[in-house]
């Protein structure tokens, strides 16, 4: 079923509304922000996390309690691309999800923290494993901004889109769930963090014709989330490509970022009450 284009409209209209309305009380609010309600969370995976969409006019709207960790590692405004680990970056579900998740806790700030990196498989996402498309090292990289977000604020919650890259065989889909396990193991003993909600989201279903094992990585993913109460998953159903059946287009990138900000609203109220 094809999502309703009047959402996106009727998102845009209260977003817009709400940035307004909070511009009036963004100095008053930022004299009140400390670690504590500084809420950071991290954005990994490949390109459907980082965005390759293209920018429209609700992307030019910022606001005053969505911050990001940009390229030279300082806390601006949140805005489209966020993330930086190629050219084509551009549009996806990050500045969406921040804006819902900053709405839904007014005296909060949050904090975005980009890391992603397109075309990397979960191999990457190992200390010292190198991406050799981009010739970076996606999890050294990812410790080492988050580490230097959690001197300002605190960590509540990671944003996982990651697995087109892993759909090349029946093996690297079978190993999948022991890599993400012990890339979480790792990551929560090199931040020096507790477990923390985590959203993951499901490969397009218009992927399915392009790599065939992509449905087996979707039912994985479901497999990893039924597990684990703190853990849940985002659904593709419904939404389009860009034209390349690989990467969402702008309108599906922010139905994926309300879907995220949806399951981390109820992560965090059930998760670990």
């Amino acid at each position: 079923m094809k999502f309703n284009r009047n959402l996106i409209f009727c998102f845009s209209l209260v977003l817009f509304w709400s940035c307004n309305e909070s511009q009036k009380e963004s100095s008053e609010n930022d004299s009140h922000v400390t670690k504590e309600n500084f809420h950071l969370y991290i954005l990994m995976g490949q390109s459907n996390m980082a965005g390759r969409g293209q920018a429209e006019a609700i992307d030019t709207l910022t606001h005053p309690r969505v911050w990001m960790l940009d390229s030279t590692m300082n806390w601006v405004l949140a805005r489209d691309p966020m993330h930086f680990d190629k050219p084509v970056a551009g549009v996806g579900l990050g500045l969406t999800f921040g804006k819902i998740i900053a709405n839904e806790n007014p005296s909060d700030k949050i904090g975005l923290i980009p890391t992603a990196v397109g075309g990397s498989s979960i191999n990457a996402w190992f200390k010292d494993s190198i991406h050799n498309q981009t010739r970076t090292y996606p999890y050294n990289d990812m410790i080492a901004r988050a580490k230097k977000a959690l001197s300002n604020g605190t960590l509540k919650g990671i944003l996982w889109h990651q697995g087109e890259s892993d759909t090349g065989s029946e093996e690297s889909v079978a190993n999948y769930p022991t890599k993400f396990y012990a890339m979480l193991d790792s990551l929560q003993k090199d931040l020096g963090i507790e477990p923390v909600p985590i959203v993951m989201g499901e490969i397009g279903h218009f992927f399915y014709g392009k790599a065939h094992l992509a449905k087996n990585m979707n039912d994985i993913f479901s497999q990893i989330a039924s597990e684990n109460p703190c853990i849940e998953l985002v659904s593709s159903d419904g939404l389009n490509h860009k034209g390349d059946s690989t990467h969402f287009d702008s309108n599906s990138y922010h139905v994926l970022g309300m879907r995220y900000a949806s399951k981390m609203i109820e992560l965090q109220k059930d998760c670990f009450h």
